[in-house]
């Protein structure tokens, strides 16, 4: 597929400006958004990203369409699974609900420079040694493994968030505040400038994102290996997922079985990246170094396998709900927290400033915040 600068050039700065007309219009103000707006503009952004896919089905052909919109409906699925890690953040955090529109576009926009670059380094491996096609291939099957022996059928009230290496070490380095200063990332205190906690969730959306990105961007290498329907499929995924937060939000725990059809994917996906291997053999110990004519999936059927895994898995868990509301127990989700976490327990990231880390303290201590201020547990100063 041979993409001319020129169709790169407006592809991303189409990206860029609907980033930045998020921004302007629906982030800069706070507020928390009604599911009205939340669901206008997640069929929005859904909708540029159908057009854009029929545009390569009708410029390109059918094959490049089919793995532009097979990619994009992994990646998409795959976000929507993550999104639940987002929630558990937000909630570590108590970030107030006016403010988590900032922190999540642009902890996004980060992201997808980062998945840029993954995709870059990507490309430039995988045309020059094709044997890390195995290494693809076996690494998402084991994360299958992973996914599905992990599945989740119940309930994720009791989960909390663990810091990952990149956010551990933002809080050691980082002076922050104790408290949230509006929907500032820094606030000057005493004639210092100081990160307030907003900035530290951002770098744990981030960073979080960019660790999905390691099983993500194998998993698109094995529909696609077209940089610019990598990178397209990848971004339209990542655009609209702050609406699509606002929207499902609440309703993440109650698609059950979605970790398994998640699983079925990735596991497809890795099989499907084995056999492409096999037959871009170049590794002297198999068939001493030839390519092996094995039977290789097309495009439409890693389509039809993914769509059909989701539908599955999503009439499944709608109908363990309902068997749930029948028998008169609780729906699996249901006691997940949506807010604050509770007085009696520090969330992640909570305490005092002490020589620019922070220290846990209990909920109870005294903080001398500025009027204005809001807690990290979600009281005003």
């Amino acid at each position: 597929m041979d993409v001319p600068i020129l169709v790169w050039g407006i592809t991303v700065a189409g990206i860029v400006a609907m980033i930045a007309y998020d921004f302007v219009v629906h982030v800069r103000t706070p507020h928390s958004p009604s599911i009205k707006e939340a669901a206008v503009w997640s069929a929005v952004y859904i909708g540029i990203a159908v057009v854009f896919g029929l545009g390569v089905l009708a410029l390109a052909g059918g094959t490049y369409g089919g793995e532009y919109f097979a990619g994009y409906i992994t990646e998409k699925s795959l976000s929507i699974d993550n999104l639940f890690v987002f929630v558990l953040i937000m909630s570590s955090f108590a970030v107030p609900r006016e403010y988590q529109q900032k922190v999540l576009l642009i902890g996004i926009a980060l992201a997808l420079v980062l998945r840029t670059v993954f995709i870059a380094l990507g490309t430039a491996v995988i045309e020059n040694f094709a044997w890390v096609f195995y290494i693809f291939g076996a690494f998402l099957i084991y994360t299958a493994y992973v996914q599905a022996r992990s599945g989740r059928t119940d309930s994720h009230a009791d989960e909390e968030f663990k810091e990952n290496v990149v956010l551990r070490l933002a809080k050691r380095v980082l002076p922050t505040t104790d408290e949230y200063h509006g929907d500032h990332f820094t606030v000057k205190v005493d004639g210092k400038r100081l990160v307030t906690p907003l900035l530290v969730v951002m770098i744990a959306i981030g960073s979080a994102d960019l660790l999905f990105a390691v099983d993500s961007i194998p998993a698109i290498f094995g529909l696609t290996q077209e940089p610019y329907l990598v990178f397209t499929a990848n971004a339209f995924s990542l655009l609209g997922l702050r609406q699509l937060y606002f929207l499902i939000d609440g309703l993440l725990d109650r698609l059950v079985y979605l970790h398994y059809g998640l699983a079925a994917i990735l596991a497809f996906i890795g099989v499907k990246l084995l056999l492409h291997a096999l037959h871009e053999n170049e590794l002297s110990f198999i068939n001493g170094g030839e390519h092996l004519a094995v039977w290789e999936i097309p495009t439409w059927l890693s389509l039809l396998f993914i769509v059909v895994a989701l539908g599955i898995t999503t009439v499944m868990s709608l109908r363990a709900n309902r068997q749930a509301a029948a028998a008169g127990v609780e729906e699996p989700g249901a006691a997940r927290p949506q807010d604050a976490p509770s007085p009696t327990r520090t969330p992640v990231g909570e305490g005092r400033r002490e020589g620019g880390a922070l220290d846990d303290v209990p909920d109870d201590s005294p903080h001398d915040a500025p009027a204005g201020s809001t807690r990290r547990d979600g009281r005003g100063a």
